[in-house]
């Protein structure tokens, strides 16, 4: 690809990329998007995005080809490769010649050489100190990537990063909104079922609370669930509150 094409194709992959970044986009069709275009612009033969599970191993999420083989790869580099040391340092990791790393990732040099590949750059998804993942090209051909060209992959990186995160926090403020709405919600029939206890009881809100808790507690179940019932039972035909 000519100098010329490889930027406009890089501004091109930078304007549809942040496009994505609206509300409800979905981040795997962002990911899948990124490494096919990485791949296409800077002439690699595959690329593939590695994140943490649950319990920190690298997984992976994208990748240019479902192909068998370049999914195992990617999960040997996870475990072993520049993919990991990327992940691990946050910063960069360039392979100019697969060969040469045989004796440091004897199983990760031989899977990729028989699979034809020549050379590998991994990119750290990272935001300041935060290192979420790992952006990686293969080449098959001779070579690695030029500072300039490891500098825009950085840029798309950044970008998958950037997404990743915001889809992170909108989920997080999503599910903490919800928590606060179930706080209040539960504040309200708590207040709900003192009342009711108070009047049938005729004692005042604070004995009240102190009967509601003592029944929650000694069916070990949750006060606002304890409440509802209350509330339910005065509301129903028998009409009659414990």
């Amino acid at each position: 690809m000519s100098r010329t094409s490889r930027e406009k194709d890089l501004v091109d992959t930078f304007v549809e990329l942040a496009d994505t970044l609206v509300g409800g986009y979905d981040v795997v069709e962002l990911l899948y998007r990124l490494v096919s275009r990485s791949a296409q612009i800077f002439d690699a033969a595959d690329a593939g995005i590695l994140l943490p599970s649950a319990d920190g191993s690298l997984e992976v999420v994208a990748s240019t080809s479902e192909r068998s083989q370049l999914i195992s790869l990617l999960q040997l580099d996870a475990d072993q490769g520049p993919c990991v040391d990327a992940y691990r340092t946050g910063e960069p990791a360039t392979v100019a010649d697969i060969a040469a790393i045989h004796r440091r990732w004897p199983e990760f040099a031989a899977a990729a050489g028989v699979m034809g590949y020549r050379w590998m750059h991994a990119m750290p998804l990272k935001l300041r100190d935060e290192v979420i993942g790992s952006l990686n090209l293969f080449g098959d051909t001779p070579g690695a990537l030029s500072d300039e060209d490891a500098a825009a992959a950085r840029g798309l990186a950044d970008i998958a990063t950037i997404g990743i995160l915001h889809e992170r926090a909108f989920r997080e403020a999503d599910v903490a909104r919800r928590q606060l709405q179930h706080a209040l919600d539960s504040r309200v029939v708590i207040e709900q079922a003192k009342g009711v206890l108070a009047h049938t009881h005729k004692i005042d809100m604070d004995e009240a609370f102190h009967r509601l808790r003592s029944q929650a507690r000694s069916s070990r179940r949750p006060l606002s669930e304890v409440a509802r019932e209350i509330v339910d039972d005065a509301s129903g035909p028998a009409g009659a509150p414990r």
